[in-house]
């Protein structure tokens, strides 16, 4: 999440304010001293492959099915995002044109979006899922006009549009129509092919809920999936991208191949969601929902990424279902994505741990700690409350845009919480070190806050790092700029940051949220001279992917 150095390229200012949908934004110029290579070089190259020797040809058939349906989101995401792809790309070449493709447009994911062309305005918050020009007053009174009108503008799945004057919801199945009903075709062949019954319903009823932007039932039957192979996560899923509402879901999808042996092992913490939900450390009505009993942990190797989850910094796990009511049904599944999360580990955190970390705590950075803290971040998404205590409706809608990053940083703190508790009931066996986790922790801190403030990951991150200074969870050497765990503090500030921020979730108090990512979410003067070190190391930042058909050998 850092912000780096930049170096302006030759004038594009004409053709590509030309290209954005709607009208031309404010114009904000790049420094003159941004190096577009330099940036390009920030993600490390990995190629997505797999073992997929243990697949039978009908699995192998329905591989490219499942990557051109993906492709199609991928198109789709770039419409949400910016707009007109290939008018964009067909205007600049080099460095330029593959740092657009990294980004998803002309903005900086990693650097706060910040433009890193000429003529190129701030990036509309509301994305292309709303007119640039609307105010949130104007938003709200519309909503507020009419019940109908306004519970379809707060759709996940519709397009805010303008006509004549007023604001109008479009659904995605109307403005994305063609592209939709082609994916769902692949779906549909993939499906002809499925050995597997319940990959068989999921992949038809998927294609359906594209058509006719009814998701819940695919969703279901999703969760009812146990023993399938191949996995598919495909559609408008999470609402990062607008970060005018929180509201609009953004196109993706991911090719999944399931490791069995790993999924094996993984299994048994499911059944522990109820004891793990009585234990969180607030008062009985913040824990007072049922986490779900078909909740599962997976572990996969990612075949293709595409869409939203591609864009900027990449997802090395999956928590899903997002709707509150499938979750409250049927629980959620946990997806660890071990190919991309081995490679952010190696390439990533562990240079990163050799710069900041104190030398004598460097030991506890550890593969098997990193992959317990983010599978147990996506555990945690599933605990606490989706519906206010306090009539406000659910917890996503009460925060608004606030929501992602304080979602993300009940997952990150309550994660490892969880850790610390399931090793006091003897659940993690006796080689594991608590300081593993903790160090390990930490590390991830300072990878995720490169992300950027324009992130949830980012500022949930960030949100962290200033409590726990606060709270003495760590201490930096001045001498030697390296940051130190100290284990008692830190189990201290777990426990007081899991409470607050669930309290916050529970009252839905926005302005609460608001006033609390405003303190903590920003980067001071010591971690960003911290941060530039890393750069100056040329450490990446995250990780760009060499994926496809031809890469997998199909």
């Amino acid at each position: 999440m850092g912000r780096m150095n930049r170096r302006q390229f030759a004038a594009f200012c004409g053709l590509i304010l030309s290209t954005r949908c709607g009208g031309d934004p404010p114009e904000s110029t790049p420094s003159p001293a941004m190096n577009l290579e330099t940036k390009v070089e920030q993600y490390v190259p990995f190629r997505l492959q797999a073992d997929l020797g243990g697949l039978s040809a009908n699995q192998r058939k329905m591989l490219p099915l499942l990557i051109e349906a993906a492709q199609i989101m991928d198109g789709l995401f770039w419409r949400q995002a910016y707009g007109d792809k290939q008018a964009l790309l067909s205007s600049l070449d080099g460095a330029a044109r593959r740092f657009a493709e990294i980004n998803y447009g002309p903005w900086d994911r990693l650097g706060d979006n910040e433009p890193f062309l000429p003529g190129v305005g701030p990036k509309p918050p509301g994305a292309e899922l709303y007119p640039h020009d609307v105010t949130k007053q104007e938003f709200e009174a519309a909503v507020a006009a009419s019940s109908d009108e306004g519970k379809a503008l707060k759709s996940l799945y519709t397009v805010v549009e303008r006509e004549g004057g007023a604001l109008v919801a479009k659904p995605y199945g109307q403005v994305f129509g063609p592209e939709l009903e082609q994916a769902a075709g692949k779906l549909r062949e993939a499906a002809a092919l499925a050995e597997d019954e319940g990959f068989r319903k999921y992949l038809t009823l998927r294609a359906d809920a594209l058509v006719h932007d009814d998701y819940q039932p695919s969703d279901m039957a999703w969760m009812d999936m146990k023993s399938n192979q191949i996995d598919l996560v495909i559609g408008p899923i999470e609402t990062y991208e607008d970060q005018l509402y929180g509201y609009k879901a953004s196109f993706e999808a991911y090719v999944l191949l399931k490791d069995m042996d790993w999924s094996g092992r993984l299994a048994k913490y499911a059944a522990l969601l109820p004891a793990l939900q009585q234990g969180l450390p607030v008062p009985p009505e913040y824990k007072k929902e049922d986490p779900g009993a078909d909740s599962d942990l997976n572990a996969y190797d990612v075949l293709y990424y595409a869409g939203d989850c591609n864009a900027g910094a990449k997802t090395i796990a999956i928590n899903l279902p997002n709707d509150e009511e499938v979750q409250l049904a049927k629980g959620a599944r946990r997806l660890q994505l071990k190919n991309a999360m081995r490679a952010k580990f190696e390439k990533i955190l562990l240079p990163i741990a050799g710069v900041l970390i104190a030398e004598d705590q460097r030991e506890h950075v550890d593969f098997d700690a990193f992959f317990a803290n983010t599978m147990f971040h996506e555990v945690a998404h599933g605990l606490g409350v989706k519906q206010t205590l306090t009539g406000k409706g659910m917890v996503r809608e009460a925060m608004k845009e606030k929501a992602s990053a304080l979602e993300e940083g009940k997952a990150d703190i309550l994660g490892v919480y969880m850790v610390t508790k399931l090793m006091e009931m003897g659940e993690l066996g006796d080689d594991v070190d608590l300081m593993d986790n903790y160090v390990t922790f930490l590390a991830g801190i300072f990878r995720s806050i490169r992300f950027g403030a324009s992130s949830a990951h980012g500022v949930a991150n960030l949100l962290r790092f200033n409590f726990f200074a606060q709270m003495g969870a760590f201490s930096r050497d001045e001498a030697t700029g390296t940051y130190r765990v100290n284990p008692d503090a830190m189990a201290a500030a777990v426990e007081a940051l899991s409470r607050k921020i669930l309290t916050l979730q529970g009252d839905g108090d926005y302005d609460g949220a608001a006033a609390f990512v405003a303190e903590m979410g920003r980067i001071g003067p010591d971690l960003q001279a911290d941060l530039d070190r890393l750069e100056a190391a040329s450490i990446p930042v995250d990780i760009v992917f060499e994926q496809g058909v031809e890469v997998l050998g199909l």
